[in-house]
């Protein structure tokens, strides 16, 4: 098996990829793959096989091969939308495309035809302006969106694997923290709790997750800032390590990656400090070892590697890699 690391360079419409040393985080081996538009959102099926692409420029949703030999992607397939993506993932069993809008205020489901392309649209649900981000829980019997302000909250819906069919639930809303703005989220590996990147509040929110019900609870909200500091910030991206003991949220303006341990019997956070990065860290990523992260700059065009440290969750620096502007998208495979 190989570790192949994909770049979304919306700015220059191309996808880059690394092979990475599995012992070191190098990346080497670079290749670009051109594309029609600006690439934006990433996403793979459960096995790995395809890749999906959401081509905000153009409104297309594009579907590759993954050639499991060399990390390879070639293209074979495309559908329009009519509204541009900000987030898309598959279902757990691989048979759906989910997508958030941001301007459109919406998410829709895409089926995922037998040769693994993405075909027709299946269900579209009106949300808010501002959704960001869709995912189905480990059962793929819920979804959630996030909503930054104004919506200010989390649409909670009931998800049909079978049909992809998406009902609200019978909380269809969790009306988060006054001023957060949740945007992204990620589920803690081994319990029930999930965890928000607030954009708006800068900080990260954890929720106990309700597995009968579909529903989320509020239980504790956390700075991803320092203390003092003044200047503007916005939140982007949130990944928990594949060991469930440490989180991570970038910070747009304070240029950083701010780190939370995570307590292993409760789930609560705690702030372990920030670790600068280059400019503006939309998107950032963390390789499927746990051992290394990769945070890119999206107004520097450049990318950073940095060393997990296994004991204490924090970050080393290791290499700066040139990768374009308007960075989207970072995602690191096992091949």
């Amino acid at each position: 098996m190989a570790f192949y690391a994909y770049v979304a360079v919306g700015g220059e419409n191309k996808i880059l990829i690394f092979q990475m040393d599995r012992e070191t985080g190098e990346l080497r081996d670079r290749r670009e793959v051109a594309l029609g538009g600006g690439p934006g959102p990433l996403a793979v099926d459960p096995e790995q096989r395809f890749m999906y692409v959401g081509i905000r420029s153009t409104r297309e949703m594009a579907s590759f091969r993954i050639d499991s030999g060399t990390g390879g992607l070639s293209h074979f397939g495309a559908v329009s939308l009519s509204s541009d993506p900000c987030y898309m993932a598959t279902d757990r069993r691989g048979r759906f495309v989910l997508s958030a809008y941001y301007g459109a205020g919406k998410a829709t489901v895409h089926a995922i035809g037998g040769d693994g392309a993405v075909a027709g649209q299946v269900a579209e649900v009106l949300t808010a302006t501002h959704a960001h981000c869709i995912r189905t829980d480990a059962s793929n019997r819920f979804a959630f969106v996030p909503h930054t302000m104004p919506a200010n909250a989390i649409f909670q819906f009931l998800f049909d694997e079978n049909t992809g069919a998406l009902t609200p639930n019978a909380v269809p809303q969790m009306v988060a923290e006054a001023g957060a703005g949740p945007r992204h989220f990620t589920f803690h590996p081994g319990r029930d709790t999930l965890y928000t990147s607030n954009e708006n509040g800068s900080s990260a929110t954890a929720y106990r997750f309700d597995p009968k019900a579909g529903t989320l609870a509020a239980f504790q909200t956390v700075p991803t800032l320092p203390e003092g500091f003044e200047g503007n910030n916005t939140c982007a991206k949130i990944y928990i390590h594949p060991s469930g003991r440490f989180l991570y949220v970038s910070n747009r303006g304070h240029d950083s990656i701010a780190c939370f341990s995570v307590d292993e019997g409760t789930g609560a956070l705690t702030p372990l400090g920030q670790q600068k990065t280059e400019q503006t860290p939309r998107a950032f990523n963390i390789d499927p070892t746990g051992n290394f992260l990769f945070a890119a700059g999206q107004e520097s065009g450049q990318m950073e590697a940095f060393r997990i440290d296994p004991r204490s969750g924090r970050l080393e620096p290791l290499a700066v890699y040139p990768v374009g502007k308007q960075v989207a998208w970072v995602l690191i495979l096992e091949v």
